[in-house]
């Protein structure tokens, strides 16, 4: 952490995670409240390193992204000038600030890389701006940029409340379980590395807006997060696995009866889905999940993982997977190395 001369900076480093008990819509979309809860599971290998540096030379805030200048007028620059306005406004803070940001993996491609970017950004900002805030402070603070972005503040298995106050004061994430309490493992079978079509943003405003099938959804999502809490925390694999099929089936049966339709998948997400399913027919006992993107989400056991990565990384279209354990929480203690390790990578189609 730097604070010197008129600047002030400090870096952290946040990682992904994708629900296994699934969120879709917003409640309040001005201060970005989640219509259902949601459980997660913070991803090791999946990682946003972002440095906020407040300059009183600055004119202007600045973001940087994967090593572009995002432009002023880019909806990602306008969400990050949000979040920093609410760090300015507690801080007393009046100094614009440069933001770098990067990770590593792809970005915009249905990997959360919105959850791990915010989730670092409120983390680094609001170190350089000298605030002390709750780790509930702070997760309120990410999901006003990213409502994901609540749960990267956490690691291990993390809930997402959705809250009934209107000013959004009792929708935050806290962890559930330490990911080193029940360590499983995820492989991530990417099919598409291009940034998707539709934004998760505007896809939940046209779903909540068109689909027959919303109400449903809001009103069945409570019991699925209730029941995913109780597997979780009673650590029944068999159960977690079910339920994350069931919420990731039940949204992308959402995402289908929106006008107009939000396909995701594509042919390797699809054959994906049918090697999760062989292996569990062979007896390795392994789930799948996928988000608002192409990429296939494997949920093991860390014995099995090796044989997942193998299996998925062969599937026709799946250009890399990669296997992963669950993610500690954001912080400013950035290693100098990533942590996550690659399973084969199969010829693209």
């Amino acid at each position: 952490m730097e604070n010197t001369g008129g600047v002030r900076s400090a870096t952290a480093r946040a990682h992904s995670n994708i629900a296994l008990a699934k969120y879709w819509g917003k409640r309040d979309a001005a201060l970005n409240i989640p219509a259902v809860s949601s459980i997660s599971v913070t991803l090791d290998g999946l990682s946003t390193d972002t440095t906020v540096r407040f300059d009183e030379s600055l004119g202007t805030d600045e973001f940087r992204l994967d090593g572009r200048l995002v432009p002023a007028d880019h909806a990602q620059s306008r969400r990050v000038v949000a979040v920093l306005e609410l760090i300015r406004e507690r801080a007393g803070l009046a100094s614009r600030a440069s933001v770098t940001s990067a990770n590593n993996f792809p970005t915009g491609a249905g990997l959360a890389s919105s959850a791990s970017g915010f989730a670092a950004l409120v983390v680094a900002a609001s170190a350089a701006a000298g605030l002390d805030l709750s780790a509930r402070e702070l997760s309120i603070l990410a999901r006003r940029g990213s409502a994901s972005a609540a749960r990267s503040l956490f690691g291990g298995f993390v809930e997402l409340h959705a809250g009934i106050a209107d000013d959004g004061s009792d929708s935050f994430a806290e962890q559930l379980l330490d990911g080193e309490a029940w360590p499983l493992e995820v492989v991530v079978a990417i099919t598409d590395s291009a940034v998707k079509a539709v934004s998760s943003t505007a896809g939940m405003q046209s779903t909540s807006a068109t689909s027959p099938f919303y109400p449903a959804w809001i009103e069945s999502s409570e019991d699925t997060v209730r029941e995913m809490r109780e597997a979780v925390l009673a650590r029944d694999f068999r159960a977690v696995g079910e339920l994350t099929e069931h919420s990731c089936l039940a949204l992308h049966s959402l995402m289908l009866t929106t006008r107009p339709a939000l396909i995701y998948w594509n042919a390797a997400t699809v054959a994906t889905i049918h090697a999760v399913r062989a292996l569990r027919a062979d007896g390795v006992p392994v789930y799948f999940t996928i988000d608002a993107g192409p990429q296939v989400k494997a949920l093991c056991r860390p014995e099995d993982s090796q044989a997942v990565g193998d299996a998925l990384a062969a599937v026709r279209g799946v250009r890399h997977a990669i296997r992963t354990g669950l993610g500690r929480a954001a912080s400013l203690d950035v290693p100098p190395t990533d942590s996550f390790h690659s399973a084969p990578t199969a010829g693209t189609s």
